[in-house]
């Protein structure tokens, strides 16, 4: 593996991946898809490469005491490679988004007039520690026509060079210069800062993990920003809601993988269903190991709760700890959620229609569910391939962001010598 280093040059990192862009733009989804499987067969030939990069980081991790979870999302293994890979073979299967006429009409003078899908260009991926989303990243931005510039986090950096190390051995074999993707090998803040303001070579930055680094992002970039958001998930449970499938979509929401944005971190409960299905709640968090945070008639009704403090209702735990408050109706699970959630995923259990049909429509947010589980808030889940991550914004891209997200449009007029 190369030795890592810090001098870096991030400007002629990312003209490079501008100049490469030009030639994966006009590359058939053919070749694009060949190179996609061929990045996959080398993944999986190399995956011990990987693993031996990745067990550099992880043994780091753990001599600066990160906690399970973060331990959790750095950690690979040649299954988890190999998923890797085949999300690679997903996303080749995938229509191509780019070239698509979306509207094609003809003006009076004759002058045909077309929109059409085309690659952002330049895309600039800043990332902490999930060595899953250099693959992910990579492979719907080759599909979509973006080169792409890469900034993961410190504490999977020998991870992340490794794997774009075997990407770029990839790439070798195929008509995709190895320039369009390219890895900033530095751990120092002021590389992270010099990406944030070359509007003249990113086209877009895209940022995805916790609060502090999209905000920073978000806050100090020139470069348009698709701003992905943290995960403040609530699960509504309605006075007309179904025991059985309450306390199901309560343990899958929160304990399926409880570090990742779409978990629920707190329940709402109205007091008459609580008051009424207390034991079979009680019995239900004691048998997942969930740990409650709740309010006065919670920490009343649940035992071992504790009071929950301000900062419960508004923070991420990524853990089995979960936040339960209580309420009238379904106006003030409304509020609740106004107040503390993130627009990322908000769901309602309830057999009324009319009262799910408020939720839907009053409740803002990128992914809203009735009688589901939020965990469903993932493009491979809602089958749009392998995500770049979920926009919790509302231009241009909302909510699991596929391949469409990562284009763009042009208008290309046709003519016989029409003047105005």
């Amino acid at each position: 593996m190369t030795v890592l280093t810090e001098n870096v040059n991030v400007e002629e990192q990312a003209k490079l991946a501008k100049k490469a862009a030009k030639t994966l733009a006009v590359l058939t989804t053919e070749e694009k898809n060949e190179a996609l499987l061929k990045l996959a067969d080398v993944l999986d030939e190399e995956y011990e490469s990987i693993l031996a990069a990745n067990e550099e980081d992880l043994k780091n991790g753990r001599q600066q005491g990160f906690d399970a979870a973060f331990i959790d999302r750095l950690t690979l293994t040649k299954e988890r490679v190999e998923e890797f890979a085949q999300g690679l073979r997903d996303v080749a299967k995938l229509d191509d988004p780019t070239g698509i006429v979306n509207s094609d009409w003809t003006l009076e003078n004759g002058l045909n007039v077309q929109q059409v899908t085309v690659p952002l260009g330049v895309i600039g991926m800043i990332y902490e520690a999930r060595p899953n989303v250099t693959v992910d990243a990579t492979g719907l931005a080759l599909k979509s026509g973006n080169a792409i510039v890469l900034k993961g986090g410190s504490s999977a950096i020998t991870s992340n060079q490794a794997i774009v190390e075997v990407i770029h051995r990839g790439l070798e074999q195929t008509k995709i210069p190895k320039d369009a993707v390219q890895f900033i090998a530095s751990t120092h803040r002021e590389a992270t800062q010099q990406l944030f303001t070359m509007k003249e070579h990113i086209d877009v930055l895209i940022p995805r993990g916790g609060g502090s680094l999209i905000k920073a992002v978000v806050n100090n970039a020139t470069v348009p920003v698709l701003e992905t958001g943290v995960g403040n998930c609530h699960l509504y449970v309605d006075a007309e809601a179904d025991v059985q499938k309450a306390l199901a979509i309560l343990v899958n929401a929160k304990t399926d993988r409880p570090a990742v944005c779409n978990a629920i971190e707190t329940v709402i409960i109205h007091q008459d269903w609580l008051a009424e299905n207390k034991a079979e709640l009680t019995e239900t968090l004691k048998e997942n190991d969930i740990s409650v945070h709740g309010d006065s008639t919670v920490v009343e009704l649940i035992p071992n709760s504790v009071p929950a403090e301000e900062t419960d209702w508004a923070d991420e735990y990524l853990s089995k700890d979960i936040a339960i408050k209580t309420v009238a109706d379904v106006a003030e699970a409304i509020q609740h959620i106004e107040d503390y959630g993130t627009k990322h995923s908000e769901s309602i259990v309830t057999e009324n229609e009319k009262t799910a049909e408020t939720f839907m429509k009053l409740v803002d947010a990128a992914a809203l569910y009735h009688n589901a589980s939020t965990r469903f808030t993932d493009g491979s889940a809602l089958g749009f391939g392998s995500e770049i991550g979920i926009s919790t914004q509302k231009l241009h891209a909302r909510g699991p962001m596929g391949l469409p997200a990562l284009t763009t449009v042009k208008y290309l007029m046709q003519g016989n010598g029409q003047v105005r």
